[in-house]
């Protein structure tokens, strides 16, 4: 087996970014995100099937870990891509509310 695919589906973790346009407020491997998406809340998790989704002003949800250490963010609009298990966050704003 590819050395490359065979660390891919023993990872476990995928990983996040969130950027705006003046800085990355995150970056990491996490368990998995909940988004607010245009038409509601969506989860992605590890492994998830590429797909690009508009974004509204709301709270975004890092599950960092399976034992639920969690983040917390508060985005304006933007929008999300998910491919090869990197989920990248792209808002016009934004700002950490806290974690657990």
């Amino acid at each position: 087996m590819n050395a490359q695919i065979g660390q891919f589906l023993n990872s476990g973790n995928m990983n996040l970014e969130i950027l705006t346009p003046e800085k990355k407020l995150f970056s990491g491997d996490v368990y998995g995100v909940q988004l607010p998406g245009i038409n509601g809340m969506f989860e992605v998790l590890d492994r998830h099937a590429p797909l690009i989704n508009a974004l509204k002003s709301g709270r975004v949800k890092i599950l960092k870990d399976k034992n639920n250490h969690l983040a917390f963010f508060e985005i304006q609009t933007g929008f999300v891509e998910v491919i090869n298990n990197n989920v990248t966050v792209l808002v016009e704003g934004a700002k950490e509310t806290g974690n657990n």
